[in-house]
């Protein structure tokens, strides 16, 4: 019996070996190559730029005083405001906060004081966002995720300016926060999908047919699918098959993973050609550069090289370098009589907080959000309160659980002082049928989760709001007046099979232009 009994040497061994196994292999899921972060801060510094300047299209509709949500209706209905944005009403204000929004987002994508630039941007994308909760999307979630995430990141290592001065021979790194960072792209996938299972519709494999029935959604592809209702099918069951699977996005390694990311991507580039999402899909591409591995990276170096790319590149990044100066990083000064390593255990113990205990804390709270999204759990509410001050609260309903499937859109009518009556949006005469293209009377897809949202909220007030700046508008730039208009929202609710339209009509408001800035009685 004794031959056959381990000595606690050996069984001390085979715990220490297992332990070095299992340590191994979960670093190897959870490091990220620094090129794959570098392309990650350029794709985020990027579409931050890309962001800002589309919303800059509706500056004054959707941030000022004379827009859809002035501050006097933002602080009355939203309890705790923590918005930059929100200190003036003033157009000239709001653009000169885009324009330090966007040269941080420049800063960040050169990688020029990254980690200063990353947090800066944050920061504003939040203020932003608070400004009018109205027109975000799931887009904007992500992508102010993703900057948080970052802020814990050496995203600055590699493809910079601030490389000129790191000198680590490392070519992937593994912490809390690149845990934190796979993990939240995941939990996108994994809450969207439980709300999905939830859902007839997707688990039946009519999910895209009902939404490419929903016009206002549709975009180029887009409408040349809605007809293809087999094909349609066959997309709704590959993409409910993929989300299921997206946890092998950690658990698989190497080509495999670099593969089922690249599945991924192939899926949200179609969503851009397809749907009127803004840029949610190209955020979510930013966010699945980080599961691709050291081999992918070394394979694609392996080709610029072959191609004289990569030389380019690097004499560019060179010349970059050269021409942005060098500042001394700040230092904290030591008191005459002050032991110095006292104050280098003070920075320790600082970069430890900021690198490990905080990613930590908020990685919990968003694991807590998601599965109060779906019913697991509830988070406690002090814990909610960080979240909803850090902007951090997360839910992932995406088409689900149950997609949108109706095309919607506003008709206005309004009477003029004349006696005239217009369509108080655009100036047209007022029309009820079905618009040949539900897509084109919205100005953009912002404008569109606008509309959207005013006529489903809870909180009505809105439909004032924007009657209100809809009488202003038109007031401003027109010598006869408009003194009152009703707002309707039309729906056509036509299924996938109806040839004729079957086009609803909702009265919404009727507002009096002159009266009151709230009229919903």
């Amino acid at each position: 019996m004794n031959r056959h009994t381990p000595s606690p040497h050996t069984v001390r061994e085979q715990l220490s070996n297992g332990l070095d196994r299992f340590s191994l292999g979960l670093q190897r899921r959870l490091e990220v190559d620094l090129r794959a972060l570098a392309a990650f801060r350029i794709a985020v510094g990027a579409l931050i730029l890309v962001d800002l300047l589309l919303r800059s299209r509706e500056l004054g509709k959707f941030y000022t005083d004379a827009g859809v949500l002035p501050r006097e209706a933002l602080f009355a209905d939203y309890s705790s405001v923590y918005s930059l944005h929100a200190v003036s009403g003033e157009a000239w204000a709001q653009a000169l906060l885009f324009l330090v929004a966007g040269a941080f987002a420049l800063a960040m994508a050169v990688g020029y004081r990254t980690r200063t630039a990353t947090a800066v941007s944050w920061l504003l994308l939040i203020s932003l966002h608070a400004r009018n909760p109205v027109v975000i999307n799931g887009g904007d979630m992500l992508l102010r995720m993703l900057c948080f995430w970052g802020m814990f990141l050496p995203l600055g290592e590699r493809w910079s300016v601030d490389a000129r001065r790191i000198d680590r021979e490392r070519s992937t790194v593994a912490s809390v926060a690149t845990m934190a960072l796979l993990l939240q792209v995941l939990l996108m996938y994994v809450t969207n999908a439980v709300h999905k299972t939830r859902s007839d519709v997707w688990m039946n494999g009519e999910a895209l047919v009902h939404i490419f029935q929903a016009d206002h959604l549709t975009i180029l592809l887009g409408n040349v699918l809605a007809d293809q209702f087999e094909l349609l099918r066959a997309f709704t069951r590959v993409w409910m098959a993929l989300i299921l699977l997206s946890p092998l996005l950690v658990l698989l390694t190497g080509y495999r993973r670099a593969m089922l990311a690249t599945l991924f991507v192939g899926m949200h580039l179609g969503m851009l050609v397809t749907l009127r999402i803004d840029l949610f899909p190209l955020i979510v591409v930013a966010g699945l550069l980080v599961f691709y591995p050291s081999v992918v990276w070394d394979d694609a170096t392996a080709l610029t090289d072959r191609f004289g790319v990569a030389d380019n590149c690097r004499r560019g990044l060179a010349k970059l370098q050269h021409l942005v100066p060098t500042l001394p990083v700040p230092t904290l000064p030591v008191a005459v009589g002050r032991a110095a390593p006292s104050l280098s255990s003070l920075r320790a113990r600082s970069r430890v907080a900021f690198g490990t205990v905080i990613p930590w804390l908020f990685l919990v709270l968003v694991v807590l959000s998601n599965a109060e999204a779906v019913d697991y759990t509830e988070v406690p509410d002090p814990a909610d309160q960080v979240l909803e001050t850090a902007e951090a609260d997360q839910s992932w309903r995406m088409f689900a659980p149950e997609p949108t499937s109706t095309a919607k859109w506003l008709v206005v009518p309004g009477e003029l002082a004349d006696g005239t009556t217009v369509d108080a949006r655009d100036g047209t005469a007022v029309d009820w049928d079905r618009p040949p293209s539900v897509e084109d009377t919205y100005a953009t897809s912002r404008d569109r989760k606008y509309v959207i949202n005013m006529r489903y909220a809870g909180n009505e007030n809105h439909r004032s709001y924007y009657a209100n700046y809809l009488c202003g508008r038109w007031n401003r730039s027109h010598d006869t007046e408009l003194e009152s208009l009703t707002l309707y929202g039309l729906t056509d609710k036509a299924g996938p099979s109806d040839d004729e339209p079957d086009v609803a009509r909702y009265e919404l408001l009727e507002y009096d232009c002159s009266g009151e800035l709230v009229q919903n009685e």
